[in-house]
């Protein structure tokens, strides 16, 4: 990485661990965060566990049982929140666009995340979202599904976890570009690609179009 990056950000970004799609985890101040948790192939124990939307590639049960323990906080669409109940987890706190709170010295925000030409996919209505989390001085926006939308643009954070697109997510790589610059990230790493959309190619793309202006970390699969 950069001398540019803070200590503080260049620790968050080199802990973030990829799982394919948009699940990720990170760990910060003693605590294990899973956002989107898919195509796990280890048991964990998740201290918190973040879901922007019900898709089966966000929303798995099957995953969410290998990290989720009695004591496992979640924050998800109020359409999820009875679901994950009854699957045997109750510290369930439902969000839509707007919400905030602090959980354990972390700040939490949901934001919009939707499409605006492919709105059969995530349409606006839903209240799906993305989520901008404080950890240690260091602001982390993992978008969710979503389109270059113009909330963006009131967004500023030092990593953004972005889709590259382009059937269900970001109409182009160029419109994933536009998003980094959109939020003064300093730390771009991209997801949601080489699965079910995008390739491998794209996120190699991605990072020489942001050359010499964001730190891009194309991050391998956790094996």
């Amino acid at each position: 990485m950069t001398n540019q990056l803070s200590k503080n950000v260049e620790a968050l970004a080199e802990s973030i661990q990829w799982f394919g799609q948009a699940s990720f985890k990170i760990q910060s101040s003693g605590k294990i965060i899973y956002i989107d948790p898919y195509v796990l192939k280890s048991a964990d124990r998740a201290d918190v566990v973040f879901i922007t939307h019900p898709h089966f590639d966000h929303f798995s049960e099957e995953d969410i049982k290998k990290i989720a323990t009695f004591d496992t906080t979640f924050f998800c669409p109020n359409e999820l929140v009875g679901k994950i109940k009854s699957i045997g987890f109750d510290k369930v706190n439902g969000v839509e666009p707007g919400f905030e709170t602090e959980w354990k010295g972390i700040s939490i925000k949901a934001v919009p995340a939707y499409n605006i030409l492919k709105t059969d996919k995530h349409p606006k209505e839903k209240k799906w979202v993305g989520y901008i989390l404080s950890l240690v001085h260091v602001t982390l926006y993992h978008t969710g599904d979503t389109e270059r939308i113009p909330e963006m643009k009131d967004i500023n954070c030092d990593i953004i976890l972005l889709p590259l697109g382009q059937t269900y997510t970001m109409n182009s790589i160029n419109d994933a570009v536009k998003v980094v610059i959109d939020t003064q990230a300093s730390v771009a790493i991209p997801m949601h690609y080489g699965m079910y959309e995008g390739s491998a190619e794209d996120a190699v793309n991605f990072k020489k179009l942001l050359e010499d202006r964001v730190e891009v970390i194309i991050p391998f699969i956790k094996g």
